[in-house]
């Protein structure tokens, strides 16, 4: 997610935290410290009710966090590939591969609501024992609050809205149903943008009668229309594309430069000439090494171009999507994302032998359009496909 920077790693995935995390800290801590507690335990000081709101808010982000801990965890028991886990102002994703089944994708979207209403359970019961046994007002208020936030957010993400967790559990059903995975996705998004139509104009009513939290509910609503939105043009673009190879859509020849030359040469000999924004990178023996934005090559100071060596300011392969000929479109555009970039680079034995753009794909489903082509069949049709769940989207060369 753009604008998290790394913080950790919890189960050996990286950990990272938005720039709205602190924020909401803040809010949580504001809004328990100085509006809550004073009116539920009235008679402290300001400085016991601050530390107390401070004290709160921190729990529930790590209730948030145990939370998307909960899918990472359930993920990787299922064998599923988990890239990162990022807290958020929404809470939290978690971004992992594609479930191979229905089964584990309804076991992935249902730990995270489960684990916040098990956390709620515990500090809610917490909070009213230790009321009834030492009396200490404030930390039981604490609890107690910290229990009904949590149930509030396993009910919450239990909407059958896309790409909350209950929209997940809908796509798991109808997938486990219908045994076709697109039609299931197509269903849920369509859900998941009805659902924020709805919650939209719930917040909307709210903030007309005087609640200024609707906002928040407005805010959360345009969310899911988004996401959902996204999802279910990836839903169609996968429906479209069944069956079809990489070798089928890929560009070939493909313009290239070598990775060891300055950018200033790079420049010179191969930027004038290319009509690209960007270009893969072979190395000494002629194996791809990566990829260079132009816009990265005029970043570099104008001094420094004599000596930078062009693979220096380019995404290394490791970083880039990569995919073979034959594997099928569908799975290979699923390793696209934010940090990969949108394209596709094809190699074979180690050889780049061709590359797969925006416009490679809006042409490739004009050719299925027009042909009327039913790729796939029954067998494409069910076939499991790996994807990161954040939804990147094609750009044109």
């Amino acid at each position: 997610m753009n604008g998290s920077v790394r913080v950790g790693q919890v189960l050996g995935v990286p950990l990272r935290m938005h720039w709205s995390v602190p924020l909401l800290v803040g809010l949580f801590a504001y809004g328990l410290g100085h509006q809550g507690l004073p009116v539920w335990t009235p008679g402290r000081s300001d400085a016991v009710y601050a530390l107390a709101g401070v004290i709160g808010a921190v729990l529930l982000m790590g209730s948030l966090l145990l939370h998307e801990t909960a899918h990472a965890a359930t993920a990787l028991r299922k064998k599923i590939s988990v890239q990162d886990v990022t807290l958020w102002a929404l809470g939290g994703t978690t971004r992992m591969g594609r479930p191979q089944s229905a089964r584990a994708a309804f076991a992935v979207a249902v730990s995270g609501p489960l684990t916040s209403l098990v956390i709620g359970g515990i500090a809610l019961g917490a909070g009213f024992g230790l009321h009834g046994l030492s009396g200490w007002a404030v930390p039981s208020v604490v609890l107690a609050w910290l229990g009904w936030a949590n149930l509030f957010l396993g009910v919450f993400n239990l909407l059958p809205a896309v790409p909350l967790d209950g929209g997940r559990v809908v796509q798991a059903v109808l997938w486990w149903r219908t045994g076709d995975r697109d039609r299931a996705d197509l269903a849920a998004s369509r859900g998941g943008q009805i659902m924020g139509v709805l919650l939209v104009a719930a917040g909307w009513i709210s903030v007309l009668r005087g609640a200024p939290g609707g906002l928040w509910i407005v805010f959360i609503g345009l969310f899911v229309m988004v996401v959902a939105g996204a999802e279910r043009r990836r839903a169609a673009l996968h429906t479209a594309l069944r069956g079809v190879r990489v070798a089928e859509a890929m560009t070939s020849p493909v313009a290239t430069g070598a990775d060891w030359l300055t950018v200033q040469r790079f420049i010179d000999e191969v930027v004038v000439h290319s009509r690209h924004s960007a270009l893969p990178l072979l190395d000494f023996d002629g194996r791809p090494s990566g990829i260079v934005q132009i816009r990265r090559l005029a970043a570099v100071p104008g001094p420094s171009r004599e000596t930078v060596r062009v693979r220096e300011a380019a995404t290394p392969l490791s970083q880039c999507a990569v995919a073979a000929p034959d594997d099928l479109l569908s799975d290979a555009l699923d390793k696209i994302s934010l940090r990969t970039g949108a394209r596709l680079l094809v190699v074979d034995a180690g050889h780049l032998v061709g590359i797969v753009t925006g416009k490679d794909i809006v042409r490739m489903m004009q050719r299925t359009t027009l042909s009327g082509r039913r790729t796939g069949g029954e067998t494409g049709g069910r076939r499991d496909r790996r994807a990161d769940r954040r939804t990147a989207g094609l750009t044109h060369d």
